[in-house]
């Protein structure tokens, strides 16, 4: 395993990394940004079109649109111009290559520090039909699917697991099955062989098969925490860890009045890898 280097830094908390017509783009919350970054370190900034500290992700649909969820989903269209395209809010997106969205989300003040609920996994489809099609999820976060379009896998944070689904036909989830336990997941990434790299809940993040069996892992500074991963680079072999400083004694409250009103702490990191991303 190569030694990081730091693509990005004086971030807040980088989320949502997605690798995009040769670029790496993120959300950098706290600081309500859209980042785009090229290999070298050049970076650009977009601001977002609502006020949201957190909670909040980017995917594109199949043509090239960028969607981004929050209090609601919204679509960029090609001339800048931003629409609600669902009054459903989200916490984390993914979408299918039939253009299927899905969200996810749990509705409970996390930041506040009110009582967890169970979450959910809610469609959206093409001609604009939303249902929810997963419940009790132990907050939802990162989610990818396979390249086939046959399988979804979601974090499941709270649980500290990896739970997978067969996607249906229709677009609906079944047949739920847990794909790896024993982990601390947040934002993940899927590579060509089926693996996929996950924090464990500390500062380290590991490449894990379905089954629970540990390939790989990086071992980050104690006192920075992996909150998303991607995997993109010209040949697909370059591991993104989006972290930012996290003190595990600290309250989520004292946690984000720190990132907010202190020193920016967050970076990308950029590792090789002998196995690329999923395609």
């Amino acid at each position: 395993m190569s030694e990081p280097r730091i693509l990005l830094t004086g971030l807040g908390i980088p989320e949502s990394p997605r690798w995009h017509d040769g670029r790496l783009w993120f959300c950098n919350w706290i600081d309500q940004q859209v980042v785009a970054v090229d290999p070298d370190g050049e970076a650009e900034y977009f601001a977002v079109p609502v006020e949201q500290l957190m909670g909040w992700s980017i995917d594109w649909l199949p043509d090239g649109r960028l969607l981004m969820t929050g209090d609601k989903l919204r679509l960029q269209e090609p001339d800048g111009s931003v629409v609600v395209l669902a009054e459903q809010g989200g916490n984390e997106l993914v979408v299918g290559g039939r253009g299927n969205v899905y969200l996810n989300g749990a509705d409970f003040d996390f930041a506040g520090g009110e009582a967890p609920k169970p979450g959910y996994i809610k469609l959206l489809t093409p001609d604009g039909r939303l249902r929810e099609v997963a419940g009790d999820i132990q907050f939802p976060n990162g989610m990818v699917i396979t390249p086939d379009g046959k399988t979804l896998v979601i974090s499941e944070s709270f649980a500290g697991r990896l739970t997978a689904f067969d996607i249906d036909a229709d677009g609906g989830l079944s047949n739920r099955r847990v794909f790896a336990e024993g982990l601390g997941p947040d934002g993940i990434c899927l590579d060509a062989e089926g693996a996929i790299w996950v924090s464990t809940g500390g500062s380290s993040v590991v490449r894990v098969v379905e089954g629970g069996e540990v390939l790989e892992r990086i071992e980050l500074a104690s006192e920075r925490a992996p909150f998303a991963l991607a995997l993109g680079g010209p040949d697909g072999r370059t591991l993104f860890v989006m972290t930012a400083e996290w003190r595990p004694d600290d309250s989520i409250g004292d946690n984000l009045g720190r990132l907010t009103g202190g020193p920016r702490t967050g970076e990308v990191l950029a590792f090789q890898v002998a196995v690329p991303g999923a395609i």
